[in-house]
């Protein structure tokens, strides 16, 4: 029966790939295709669903592009063996949701079950076709649809082995694993997305996830493409708690915080490191970020200075904290003499941006400049030569050694601009645990930079508190993760809306969304590319 699925499902999907107007390269009005994220698709499956609907297989890793995972989903295709796993995820899942004890959700019962029944696949494959392709099907892919799972239900002699089949297809479609933005004529000669699909950018940025069913009707009624009902719509997502999930999405891309996946530490050196505070660090960052941002609305950019953040008890060991046993994640506030400065000295960024046994003031200072101030490090020159720099078995401090390093002027600019933010914080060792000595020595932790001079990691905060550069990053990278974009390329003038409402807001994350997103020219799409000229008869014969 897999075989048989396998090749069915497989022919199913070559003909969506054919029949998509952008993976086909046609002339019709798709401005934007999106792969989805693994997150966004099993939260989508969730919802359409249920959460008790397992996604079982593996999905082909994304990369970052100007700092953002999200900028690649739109350069991002399926290979052969991205596909593979693809149509086995849509058999499985829509083999749970047909099994005998999830029937009784669907819509509607078969006259008979052991033969086809139209009326019945159609009634299911519609309803659950509209929240898997975020529109409703058009009268052609549910009539494919429906007569794909009649055969199978007849070849089967059974109606729910043919409405698996007819499920599954949708579910490995081009469609649903893409998230399409279509094009239509505004005002003048201008272009903006169609209502759906600014119910799947608003749905995706917000909630993670795929449009809920008011969300969509907004969309079918013309709601969205009013003021109104777009502020009503933006207003209820962003009251829902599924806020918290759409805007940990977003800090887990710009923090980078997937970077522990590879985070490795020395054993010998650090023993108690392991996977278990890799990931109670990781989610230690995006409480703090959420419960900041979200649940005390506060000022983003007290994100570089709080004390306050979560631990449980894998994070009390590494921060050398008695920790009280009251839940398995408990509210701390760090005490003032802590020399702790926000998300800059939690365990996760300075584990992340570090060597697997010694910190990295370079790897820090790069990685910071360019996740809070939008400022990347240029690349440095293919002929440079880091060996006394990387060695760490000598006398020199990791400041001395830099310090030589810098004095060659093809290197200057790069660590004068990176380095600064890095010394600062080598207070901290590579797994984020405080230190105040380096080869018996006393560690320097002050700066300069940018003409402004500071101490430790509490300095560093406060500059990129003060800095307005911070908050116009946070900006810049909202707005080119919600349309996939690379934020290198992103101009001042398109984000200008959101960073007004966010700057006058004192630094809202909510004022900065919806800025964004009530601009008029957020949702704009650039014109249709003309369908090429058909080719004469004559022109073939010359070409020939």
């Amino acid at each position: 029966m897999r075989t048989l699925f396998a090749s069915v499902l497989s022919a199913a999907f070559l003909v969506g790939v054919a029949a998509s107007p952008v993976l086909a390269a046609s002339s019709q009005a798709v401005t934007s295709l999106r792969r989805l994220t693994q997150a966004e698709y099993r939260n989508s499956i969730a919802d359409i669903f249920g959460p008790e609907i397992e996604v079982r297989g593996s999905f082909e890793p994304t990369i970052r592009i100007a700092g953002l995972q999200a900028a690649s989903t739109s350069t991002l295709s399926v290979t052969p063996v991205g596909f593979e796993s693809f149509t086995q995820m849509a058999d499985s899942i829509a083999a749970q949701v047909t099994a005998e004890k999830y029937r009784a959700k669907l819509p509607c019962k078969p006259k008979d079950v052991k033969a086809p029944d139209d009326a019945c696949s159609g009634q299911v494959l519609g309803h659950y076709g509209m929240m898997l392709f975020r529109r409703p099907l058009s009268s052609e892919e549910l009539k494919n649809a429906v007569g794909l799972s009649g055969k199978l239900a007849k070849s089967q002699n059974d109606f729910y082995a043919g409405l698996r089949y007819g499920l599954a297809s949708l579910i490995q479609a081009p469609d649903f694993l893409f998230r399409k933005e279509v094009a239509v004529p505004a005002a003048g000669k201008s272009y903006t997305i169609e209502p759906y699909s600014r119910a799947t950018r608003l749905s995706y940025l917000m909630w993670n996830s795929t449009p809920d069913a008011e969300l969509l009707e907004a969309a079918k009624s013309g709601e969205l493409n009013t003021a109104a009902g777009l502020d009503k719509q933006v207003n209820r997502l962003m009251t829902s708690p599924r806020l918290d999930t759409g805007m940990k999405a977003f800090f887990n891309d710009m923090l980078e915080l997937d970077t522990f996946d590879t985070v490795s530490k020395d054993s010998i050196l650090y023993p108690k490191w392991s996977s278990t505070i890799a990931a109670s660090a990781k989610e230690e960052t995006l409480r703090t970020a959420i419960g900041l941002a979200l649940h005390d609305n506060g000022d983003m950019r007290d994100l570089m200075t709080t004390r306050k953040t979560y631990i449980n008890r894998a994070l009390a060991a590494d921060y050398k904290l008695a920790f009280p046993f009251k839940g398995e994640w408990v509210a701390y506030e760090f005490p003032a003499d802590a020399g702790r400065s926000g998300v800059l000295t939690q365990a996760s960024m300075l584990a992340m941006f570090s060597h697997p046994g010694r910190s990295s003031p370079t790897k820090r200072g790069v990685a910071l400049m360019d996740i809070f101030l939008c400022e990347p490090t240029p690349t440095p020159p293919a002929n440079v030569d880091f060996s006394a720099v990387n060695d760490p078995t000598g006398p020199l401090t990791v400041r001395q050694r830099l310090m030589a390093h810098a004095s060659n002027s093809a290197c200057a600019s790069c660590h004068t601009h990176s380095d600064p933010i890095g010394l600062s914080l080598e207070g901290f060792d590579t797994i984020g645990g405080k230190r105040s000595e380096e080869k018996g020595k006393p560690i320097d932790v002050s700066a300069t930079i940018q003409g402004k001079s500071f101490v430790g990691a509490e300095g560093l905060g406060k500059f990129l508190h003060d800095n307005p550069k911070y908050p116009a990053c946070i900006a810049r990278k909202m707005f080119a993760y919600s349309r996939g974009e690379n934020s290198e390329d992103v101009p001042a003038s398109a984000f200008k809306a959101g960073r007004t409402a966010f700057t006058e807001s004192g630094y809202r994350l909510r004022a900065l969304i919806k800025g964004l997103v009530e601009d008029p020219s957020y949702f704009s799409a650039p014109a249709p590319e003309p369908e090429p000229a058909p080719t004469s008869a004559k022109t073939k014969v010359a070409a020939q």
